[in-house]
């Protein structure tokens, strides 16, 4: 891979990576831009039925499921009996029929049928062609399967997010002098704002968009899953910093671990949830005695193998 003989350069854009990758690239970003546009057309789609007064969305949670979608089959077929059309439900949601009958009682027309049909139609083509774009990006991500699968295994990273990091930022991290290179061109480190003494505004640069998304997509993923590193990193940011500065450390967090996945080829090894604690195990230790002395008790530390 020609990086460039500076590393100046290749944060202003002359990052080249191979063919291989090159192709990989259009192809997760013209992915990437339908699955957004999906994203709009649903959007559109609840909007107009909330024009209608139909209440679908605030009771399914997926307006596109297999129950929606055959709500509003039955609703372009002229059936707006709220009986019938709730009747339609399957699974969970049938817990809902109350609730799902009563949202359905709406003011839905020919016109309202209309519009669904042509929504619906665009969105069986975005389907479509995501799934015809997702099966070339499958055939060309095979040769780096490997790298593939010990990318999944951090957590918040799924299939296609892996394929995504992949395709933006290739399989040479020597390109990067560091870590902390990678971050910089990704966008992902803060700002250097610092005049007369004065340090300004410290938000995070400009750097590569596309990959900034998959890691914040992962990092939403990865604070869920609880008993990790990452959940522990951002509770532990959160009450500071912010959701919205947690999330970007923990995106930072994970394009570290992703660098050296793919430098070194080595799996991902969880810290724990405890890491931090164990970390500073003194700190930690000061600010529950002195918590609990604020509360009015004293406060007698016995270590657990000689109280046995």
């Amino acid at each position: 891979m020609d990086c460039g003989s500076a590393f100046p350069g290749l944060l202003r854009g002359s990052f080249i990576p191979p063919e291989p990758i090159r192709d990989l690239r259009d192809l997760t970003r013209y992915r990437k831009s339908l699955t957004d546009e999906r994203v709009r057309q649903v959007q559109r789609l609840q909007k107009f039925l909330e024009g209608a007064n139909i209440k679908l969305a605030s009771v399914a949670s997926n307006v596109m499921g297999v129950s929606g979608r055959a709500m509003l089959e039955a609703l372009m077929a002229g059936s707006t009996d709220p009986q019938v059309l709730s009747e339609l439900a399957k699974g969970r949601l049938r817990k809902k029929l109350p609730e799902l009958k009563k949202a359905l009682e709406g003011r839905f027309r020919s016109h309202h049928g209309f519009m669904v049909a042509e929504i619906l139609t665009h969105l069986d083509f975005l389907d479509e062609a995501i799934e015809r774009v997702s099966q070339g990006v499958s055939n060309r991500i095979f040769a780096f399967s490997r790298k593939v699968e010990l990318m999944d295994l951090v957590p918040g990273i799924n299939q296609r997010v892996a394929e995504g990091v992949l395709s933006e930022m290739g399989i040479d991290m020597n390109c990067f002098p560091s870590h902390r290179h990678a971050a910089s061109w990704t966008g992902l480190c803060p700002g250097n704002n610092e005049g007369a003494g004065k340090r300004k505004s410290g938000k995070t640069r400009k750097g590569n968009p596309w990959l900034r998304r998959y890691l914040i997509e992962a990092s939403w993923a990865a604070v869920q899953k609880r008993g990790t590193y990452l959940s522990a990193l951002y509770y532990r940011l959160v009450p500071r910093r912010g959701k919205k500065k947690a999330i970007v450390a923990v995106a930072h967090a994970i394009l570290v671990m992703i660098f050296h996945i793919l430098k070194d080829q080595v799996p991902y090894r969880e810290l724990g949830s405890d890491y931090f604690n164990k970390l500073n195990a003194a700190y930690v230790q000061r600010h529950h005695v002195k918590r609990l002395e604020s509360l009015g008790f004293k406060v007698i530390l016995e270590p657990l193998s000689e109280a046995a």
